[in-house]
């Protein structure tokens, strides 16, 4: 019944997992909030930032490299899960949602503004 809650999708990852992925393989790590968000901080890891509320990441995602791996985060990973499975339904076959950004810092994730 609430299904729609489990981490075990393939798409939603912890932030343990997050690191350890990142380490086999470096992967392209997306910040899908405002640009006002991003510039409060953000990951010191982030590839780019493509605001998926302001319609960028629609925009943007079928220009993007199928063959590579993503991470995708926002603020709580309401909107970067959104933004996976987006991808996912293209046809991206490694796209995983890290989450939220205060969830990463706190893990021990290096930030930076």
């Amino acid at each position: 019944m609430f299904s729609f809650l489990s981490r075990s999708n393939g798409v939603d990852i912890s932030a343990e997992e997050f690191k350890e992925k990142m380490e086999e393989e470096r992967g392209v790590v997306i910040d899908v909030r405002s640009k006002m968000e991003y510039d409060e901080g953000h990951l010191k890891e982030t590839d780019q930032q493509i605001d998926f509320n302001a319609g960028e990441f629609h925009n943007k995602v079928d220009s993007l490299d199928k063959d590579k791996t993503y991470y995708l985060y926002c603020r709580s990973g309401n909107r970067s899960g959104q933004a996976a499975r987006l991808m996912k339904s293209k046809g991206f076959e490694n796209v995983y949602n890290v989450g939220g950004f205060d969830d990463l810092a706190r893990s021990g994730l290096e930030t930076e503004k």
